[in-house]
């Protein structure tokens, strides 16, 4: 599957007129019908039970069978619909989702890798509840990923000589890797879809503030409960040696911090910096801004692998194992996503027109309680940055409307995208990936539906009581 792609990509290049000469094809999703969501079904039921059935076939070849699953949507697409059609919507996840979306997490991870917030800090309540503060307000400033990558090295090392510590990562989870990510286009990427759609850029910070403070307060405010009650237990638990010796906390790898904020500015030059400039991959349009942003972001990543000190890549235990499951797994998951996607944007003509139809009421004005639900729902298992979109879309796609008249309807399509994409290990890019770390690093982390159950408890009763407060 994946040399297929490249192919394609190669004769490109090679043959230009060829490719740019191709036409525009779109999945017909309104003649779609669910079946096509089977393969993402399938891929979700892979990583929900792999860890738990079959760990060791699961841990050598996950790659393999998310590639499996890819290619059960590849052949039938160009089976139903030609090949031409089948390309262009997989190259279209690909190389305009995909690449990107990669491209940023592997920056992230390798930059923040270099900083190395060294020393033990004691995992006490209060000082966790204070590293998943830091981290909620850091994630608004440098995107839920880098806060992510920063910051979850430390908090694990805070807590690895507590025998309960895996609920610290969960809140992390939904404190740092999401809900904290709502207040700038920065922070998630939903936002920034609706940010380069034309939504001014402080518009989610004076729209969602309060959303954010009554979610994470309350989130935090239950972590605290929690953590403290672990804490007391565990006084009388036979002690745990601590792995990491008492140090001065200090910080190092600062030459990596412009390097962050260097990714941050690739990201608003390519929002602000339009010439008007595409190249066609077999349909696909390439904006210039987009590659240049892209490029620089990947330098900026080499440089940090450069310039970073060895050793203290080697004191945050970094390796390339966590970032590698997160690449393979999630091109899986932009592909089986795509016939999904498709169904989505047919709306009422689709095969999901019944959830569709539940964000309008009769007379036909949007309903703001279904907006937030329906598009958290499908962000708790779908990437939130389509999601977010195909929303934003069926709420008219005008941001000079969505921002004034209708602007309790895009507060609820950008929260429930955000905030919701804690539901699940898949909602957000940084949910895996922090996963993956926390486990590499011996944190006892639940199963797919163990979190589940965690988010289930935590997060489902504070989102309905923030729904009624804020859309209902």
């Amino acid at each position: 599957m994946w040399v297929a792609t490249k192919a394609a990509i190669v004769v490109a290049v090679l043959f230009p007129a060829q490719a740019f000469g191709a036409e525009e094809h779109g999945l017909p999703g309104a003649s779609m019908s669910l079946w096509w969501a089977l393969p993402f079904a399938g891929l979700l039921l892979s990583i929900a039970t792999g860890p738990l059935l079959f760990l060791h076939v699961w841990e050598h070849h996950y790659g393999k069978i998310a590639a499996l699953w890819g290619a059960l949507v590849i052949l039938p697409l160009a089976v139903a619909f030609g090949v031409p059609t089948a390309t262009e919507a997989v190259l279209h996840a690909l190389l305009t989702e995909y690449m990107s979306f990669i491209i940023l997490l592997f920056a992230l991870f390798t930059i923040s890798g270099g900083i190395l917030l060294a020393g033990n800090i004691h995992g006490t309540p209060l000082v966790n509840a204070g590293l998943l503060l830091v981290g909620a307000l850091l994630a608004s400033v440098i995107g839920t990923t880098g806060a992510s990558m920063i910051l979850i090295r430390p908090i694990i090392r805070a807590n690895d000589n507590r025998p309960f510590n895996a609920h610290v990562v969960i809140f992390f989870i939904f404190l740092v890797s999401n809900i904290g990510g709502s207040l700038t286009p920065l922070g998630d990427p939903p936002l920034f879809v609706g940010f380069l759609r034309g939504v001014d850029f402080f518009w989610t910070t004076t729209n969602l503030w309060r959303e954010t403070l009554f979610v994470g307060g309350v989130v935090l405010g239950v972590f605290l409960v929690i953590d403290i009650i672990l804490h007391r237990r565990e006084a009388g638990a036979p002690k745990i040696k601590d792995p990491t010796p008492d140090t001065k906390v200090r910080l190092r790898g600062l030459a990596n911090l412009p390097l962050l904020a260097g990714v941050i500015g690739a990201i608003l030059l390519s929002a602000a910096w339009k010439p008007g400039v595409s190249f066609s991959v077999f349909g696909v349009s390439l904006e210039l801004q987009n590659l240049v942003r892209d490029a620089m972001i990947l330098a900026l990543a080499l440089v940090s692998l450069v310039i970073s000190r060895k050793e203290y890549r080697e004191a945050n235990g970094f390796n390339w194992g966590p970032i590698a499951e997160v690449a393979k797994l999630f091109a899986g998951i932009f592909i089986c996503i795509v016939p999904v996607i498709a169904i989505l944007r047919a709306g009422h003509e689709g095969a999901l027109a019944p959830l569709v139809s539940l964000v309008s009421s009769s007379s036909g004005q949007p309903n703001d309680l279904a907006y937030f639900w329906l598009t958290g729902a499908l962000s708790s298992f779908l990437d939130n940055a389509p999601t977010y979109l195909v929303f934003f879309e069926l709420a008219g796609g005008d941001p000079r409307h969505l921002m004034t008249e209708f602007a309790s309807t895009l507060a609820a399509i950008s929260a429930g995208a955000v905030f919701m994409g804690a539901n699940t290990y898949i909602g957000n890019a940084p949910n895996f990936m922090v996963y993956a770390i926390a486990r590499h690093r011996g944190v006892k982390m639940p199963g797919f539906f163990g979190y589940m159950a965690w988010s289930g408890l935590v997060l489902i009763p504070t989102f309905l009581v923030a729904g009624f407060l804020f859309f209902g």
